[in-house]
């Protein structure tokens, strides 16, 4: 008898453009996990409702990032891909969960205090209460695992917290999800010019996204930080240029990895010609994904199609969940 596979849930907020660090981190794990899982993939533009993004943007960003995501590999047919509003469940659960959420704790969260610091001017409730909402995502599946990063971890603790809470308070209904990621496949991309990782809006030109065309990624890594070399064969490779072979470890074949390993022991490395190579293995691996997502984006019939048919899916599933927690409330009265 075939065994029910564990729900994982993930999302990615519609704000600015996929890049390197995007696919790497969590697209190329939601193509590995949606063979093994349960997989519930949404965009979350509820969320993205907090930095105010125009109104006239927003449709096309969430085009744009489901399109770039099946591009990258997530199929719809193998995972529930939806966008969050989508699923009205979710902010009814949201509600409902908000009563077990403590003023005191949301406002230690690490991730609100530096949107305090960043933007003073725009500290909405909604920002407040971004880890219910990101917990109820989670739990309005009955999700067993999320893929996180480390910068995630108090959200999905919260999450863990909030699930406890309700199934003391009501009675047993959401399970405690664990944080999971596929130990070999973590990567973390820095950005180009060695201030941080690769960001959807800090420095444009220090990051390569899935939708640069091919002069603007060449461009992008002629100008990426290195180092003049020390001379001395066997040194330590600067972080400048470990990300580049970084990168290169993830585009070129080994050969070309191998040998500019090796230039960089010898010190006979020549940073111009190892840039021209990651950037044709670069446009090599980009083209094909920015090809797919842009007529992905053309066939709005087809893109349409997949937003309801996953809409469908994620309801179905969040209805029971949602009728499940208002019966262990006291919220059904015939």
């Amino acid at each position: 008898m075939a065994t029910e596979k564990e729900i994982v849930v993930s999302g990615i907020r519609p704000t600015g453009y996929l890049h390197l660090g995007n696919y790497f981190g969590a697209i190329r794990n939601f193509i590995r996990m949606q063979e093994d899982f349960n997989c519930y993939i949404f965009v979350a533009d509820w969320h993205s409702l907090t930095t105010h993004p125009d109104p006239k943007d927003l449709p096309g960003n969430v085009m744009r990032v489901l399109a770039e995501n099946i591009a990258s590999g997530l199929d719809p047919e193998k995972a529930v891909v939806y966008v969050q509003s989508d699923v009205p469940e979710i902010s009814e659960l949201y509600l409902l969960m908000n009563m077990l959420a403590y003023v005191g704790e949301l406002e230690k969260v690490p991730t609100f205090k530096d949107k305090v610091r960043l933007q003073p001017q725009n500290v909405n409730a909604g920002l407040l209460t971004y880890p219910v909402l990101m917990a109820v995502d989670i739990l309005i599946q009955r999700a067993v695992k999320v893929p996180v990063g480390k910068d995630q971890g108090q959200h999905l603790e919260m999450a863990r917290n909030f699930a406890q809470r309700f199934n003391h308070r009501y009675g047993d209904l959401f399970p405690e999800p664990v944080a999971f990621n596929y130990g070999d496949n973590l990567v973390r991309i820095a950005s180009l010019d060695g201030n941080g990782k690769m960001s959807k809006s800090e420095n444009e030109m220090a990051t390569i996204y899935l939708a640069d065309e091919d002069e603007k990624i060449i461009q992008k890594l002629k100008k990426a930080k290195t180092d003049s070399g020390t001379g001395e064969p066997g040194a330590p490779m600067p972080e400048s240029v470990a990300n580049l072979v970084t990168l290169m470890e993830l585009v070129s074949a080994p050969d070309v990895v191998a040998f500019y390993k090796a230039a960089w022991d010898n010190q006979t490395i020549r940073f111009g010609d190892m840039k021209k190579q990651l950037g044709e293995d670069m446009v090599k691996f980009i083209t094909p994904i920015r090809e797919k997502a842009k007529e992905l984006q053309r066939d709005t019939d087809y893109m349409h199609k997949i937003m309801k048919q996953g809409a469908e899916k994620a309801r179905a599933n969040a209805s029971a969940t949602l009728e499940a927690a208002k019966k262990l409330i006291g919220l059904k009265y015939y």
